[in-house]
């Protein structure tokens, strides 16, 4: 994708092998100021590797990954959430604030239990329901405040509410000159919330072009 600004954060035909198995073949992807890109493609084509990849939590087996700046914060979201289940939401939140150094971690994780709408129940979050552990997942991937936000199929367990309000919190970056990157199986969430679009089939990347582009298409039929 061209872009009239630097961006923040890229990939370099990054390629992804797990043993024998090729998750990704020299993907290139870049995010910029203001954008917000979706990820598409069935299941298996690559999308949770390649968020995966660009959140440093796996490291490419070729290619590279280009920050605009070392200091740049990335708030990752995975598919699965991530967080200790035997402590409470608010627990969850305050350790996160303390490991990653974030300034009163105790003020901050409240504020954004506010924000994502969890009660601070003393209730361990292993027995939240799933959408409430999604939202805890924004929760502790915003509090570093990041530049960057990855979301790998991030509303699959909302329902409509939750969902609007979870795009109401992730889309506050690309509006404030930041990125988002999210993988989704819903057409409607990529009308709605991308910019620009990547489609990916077998770990390679058949599209990448803005949203206008992308309808324009025929990769789309091969979603349909």
């Amino acid at each position: 994708m061209t872009r009239p600004s630097a961006p923040l954060l890229e990939a370099h035909h990054v390629g992804r092998r797990f043993g024998d198995r090729t998750a990704l073949e020299a993907v290139d992807v870049s995010l910029g100021s203001g954008d917000s890109v979706a990820l598409v493609g069935s299941n298996g084509a690559g999308k949770s590797t390649l968020l995966a990849v660009l959140a440093g939590a796996l490291a490419p087996t070729s290619g590279r990954i280009v920050h605009a700046a070392p200091d740049r914060q990335i708030g990752w979201v995975p598919q699965r959430p991530a967080l200790y289940s035997r402590l409470t939401a608010l627990e969850n939140l305050e350790h996160f604030g303390r490991l990653e150094r974030v300034r009163k971690p105790a003020a901050r994780a409240r504020e954004l239990l506010d924000a994502v709408e969890i009660a601070s129940d003393p209730v361990p979050a292993g027995v939240l329901s799933g959408g409430n552990q999604q939202r805890l997942n924004l929760a502790i991937a915003m509090l570093v405040d990041p530049d960057i936000l990855l979301l790998d199929e991030p509303t699959s367990s909302l329902d409509p509410r939750q969902r609007r309000r979870f795009w109401q919190i992730a889309e506050v970056l690309p509006q404030r000159g930041g990125a988002l990157a999210f993988a989704t199986q819903h057409l409607s969430e990529v009308d709605a919330h991308a910019s620009h679009v990547v489609l990916l089939e077998a770990g390679r990347r058949v599209f990448a072009g803005t949203l206008a582009a992308w309808n324009a298409s025929s990769a789309l039929e091969s979603l349909a």
